[in-house]
């Protein structure tokens, strides 16, 4: 047997002394985790799955498992229409706090309604008629407790201003009346429609901003209308901009205004306001508003009667057809070049008309912390419009200032639309004929003083201090509606909505991440000025999915970050720059481009001789880059769960230090 020499003895302490140190660090070091790659799932299953989280993310069948077939039958009925669901618990209690409200509402609504008939450019009947089906129809399928169904100024403006840029209603008033059904079948439909494909997120792509800036520049286009009527003007343009507005009143200032019309209109606007004033200011007296215009019209028609100043050219009603709505089935267009100039009004009066009402419901719902259906919604307003369509009515939806009214009134439930109902129809049959002498003056000042709370000051400010471009499209659509006309202000505001939603796709943030001084957690520089780089690596968050819209964005705008970085280091000799980490964990998806636009970067990468890092990607992510084997291409072992396991396994040294 031979012995071992001195070099032999020696090179087996240092082998020992190796494995020892490399045993304590190990120990020293925590465990590191591996990124987990999601099991493998049957292709038709994963895409049902995602088919269902998107158009039936709120699971509504739920209710219908396990149960017997009637059942099913009974829920089923009252899926369609809730009033069977809450009308068995209903009470006299209920009741009376419903028949204040629809009292409260109806005396609100009838004057109005005859103003905004006038905006949509028909007879004073019709605004009448929208209050009197749709609301009926509503209550038995809407699932809002508190909003107040009928004609709606903006909605009347918008359907007014289409429908007159195709048919002229004063030369042929019949065709004109025919395209106001067909559009209003038309937004029924595709409200309906939305409802029943639950494609209510549609609604949402017009944002909040845009909401406002329109709603605005509608009130100032709808106040600025009502000067025909306020000074008394017969002559007046059709146009619905500012600039043609005021170049026809100034123009007839001589010889068009009448001094007996502008007084009853000032002196009502006067009352209507001061009351709005003592409305908002003592809650309890929320009804001083309420019935101020039906006041305004009784006492107005009154003085004109009294007074005849109808033979001093005071313009007047004259005239309302008596009687509850006709049927106007066949005077619906299904045919003909009419038809598609049907279908493209009604879309956008009715899209504009459903946004309107699921924001108010959803406004009182949460006021009074109950769930609002939002495709039960659409399918209710969808619903109410057809059959308005098909009795005479023109667009009708959810007014705010009445819905507004009767949740102040203390209404319960969707009876307090039927009781507004009831009295609408005991006025056409009864009562219209008293408003005949009704100036059209008394009219354009309610209209105003209605429209003036949608004019949201502090709502643009608050846009302007959290987000400038919000404000930007706030303003487009202002100013789009004021100086061009109404469906321009609408096209920009989706347009510039659209634009926000592209700039944010194609544009995702990124951002440089420093480790928190005594913690493990890293977080943008800018945010956390005390986070500090770690030397010799680049820490970058991609703050977005990648997809082939961004994916060349994201891969250029990590290169020029990488190249800032090697340039401030080279400047200040710190370390150059050996790897650069990608924190994943906002990326929730990636597609074939988002991959591709990675492989590139690998490849720019190595030719700085700068590692790629992954840290914690999401399993839709992981199983993408596993499928498309780019995990394989820069290795499993660099691939890690955090963004501080990542910095561990690439400065093993730096920890050593920092422990």
């Amino acid at each position: 047997m031979g012995h071992s020499t001195d070099e032999e003895l020696e090179t087996k302490e240092m082998d020992v002394r190796s494995l020892s140190s490399s045993h304590r660090q190990a120990q020293s070091l925590p465990y590191m985790h591996k990124v987990g790659v999601p099991p493998k799932q049957n292709l038709f299953k994963e895409f049902t799955s995602t088919v269902k989280e998107t158009f039936f993310a709120d699971d509504p069948l739920r209710p219908f498992k396990d149960q017997t077939r009637s059942r099913k039958f009974v829920l089923g009925m009252q899926t369609i229409f809730p009033i069977l669901e809450w009308g068995r618990n209903y009470s006299l209690t209920k009741f009376r706090g419903d028949l204040i409200s629809g009292l409260t509402i109806a005396s609100l609504c009838i004057p109005q309604d005859i103003g905004y008939a006038k905006l949509a450019n028909l007879a004073p009947q019709y605004g009448l008629y929208s209050s009197f089906v749709p609301p009926l129809i509503y209550a038995f399928m809407g699932s809002s407790r508190d909003i107040a169904i009928g004609p709606v100024a903006v909605v009347s403006l918008l359907l007014g201003t289409l429908l007159q840029s195709e048919i002229d209603p004063s030369t042929h008033a019949s065709e004109y009346l025919h395209l106001a059904f067909t559009a209003t079948f038309f937004a029924g439909i595709t409200q309906a429609t939305l409802g029943i494909l639950r494609l209510g997120f549609l609604i949402d792509f017009l944002s909040h901003a845009a909401i406002v800036g329109f709603m605005g520049g509608a009130a100032i286009t709808i106040a600025l209308q009502q000067l025909k009527g306020f000074l008394g003007i017969k002559k007046f343009t059709k146009k619905t901009d500012i600039i043609s507005v005021m170049h026809s009143v100034w123009g007839s200032a001589h010889h068009g205004w009448n001094w007996r019309t502008i007084i009853i209109g000032a002196s009502f606007l006067t009352f209507l306001l001061v009351a709005k004033y003592i409305g908002k200011k003592n809650k309890k007296l929320f009804w001083v508003p309420a019935i101020a215009p039906l006041i305004s019209v009784i006492l107005s028609t009154l003085f004109v009667y009294v007074t005849h100043a109808e033979k001093d050219g005071v313009e007047i009603v004259r005239h309302i057809e008596k009687g509850i709505n006709p049927s106007s089935v066949n005077k619906i267009y299904f045919s003909g070049e009419n038809l598609a100039k049907g279908f493209r009004i009604g879309v956008v009066a009715g899209m504009i008309a459903l946004t309107e009402a699921v924001a108010i419901g959803r406004t009182f719902a949460s006021m009074k912390d109950y769930q609002l259906d939002g495709n039960k919604e659409m399918v209710a307003l969808g619903a109410m419009n057809v059959v308005g369509s098909m009795t005479s009515c023109y667009v009708a939806t959810g007014s705010f200032s009445r819905s507004a009214v009767n949740y102040m009134a203390g209404c319960q439930t969707a009876v307090s639309n039927i009781i507004m109902s009831c009295v609408v129809f005991l006025t056409l049959e009864f009562i219209t004929p008293l408003f005949k002498y009704t100036p059209n003056a008394i009219l354009s000042a309610i209209i105003i003083s209605a429209v003036i709370n949608l004019i949201d000051f502090q709502a643009a400010i608050l846009i302007w201090k959290i987000d400038k471009f919000d404000f930007i499209a706030c303003m487009g659509a202002f100013f789009g509606v004021i100086f061009a006309s109404v469906e321009i202000g609408l096209l920009i505001a989706v347009s510039i909505s659209f634009a926000k939603i592209l700039l944010q796709v194609t544009r995702p943030r990124t951002a440089i991440l420093g480790k928190i001084p005594r913690t493990s957690v890293y977080r943008n520089i800018q945010q956390y000025p005390e986070a500090s780089k770690v030397p010799g690596v680049l820490i970058v968050r991609i703050d977005s999915a990648i997809y082939f819209s961004n994916s060349n964005y994201i891969k250029e705008r990590i290169l020029r970050w990488l190249t800032d970085e090697e340039e401030e280091t080279r400047a200040s000799y710190m370390s150059n720059i050996q790897f650069l980490i990608l924190e994943m964990s906002p990326v929730t998806d990636i597609d074939t481009s988002g991959i591709h636009a990675l492989e590139e970067l690998y490849r720019s990468l190595q030719k700085r001789d700068v590692q790629l890092v992954l840290a914690n990607p999401g399993p839709v992510v992981i199983d993408k880059l596993h499928a498309s084997n780019f995990a394989n291409l820069i290795g499993e072992d660099r691939i890690f769960l955090t963004v501080a396991d990542a910095v561990q396994a690439c400065c093993p040294k730096l920890v050593e230090e920092e422990a």
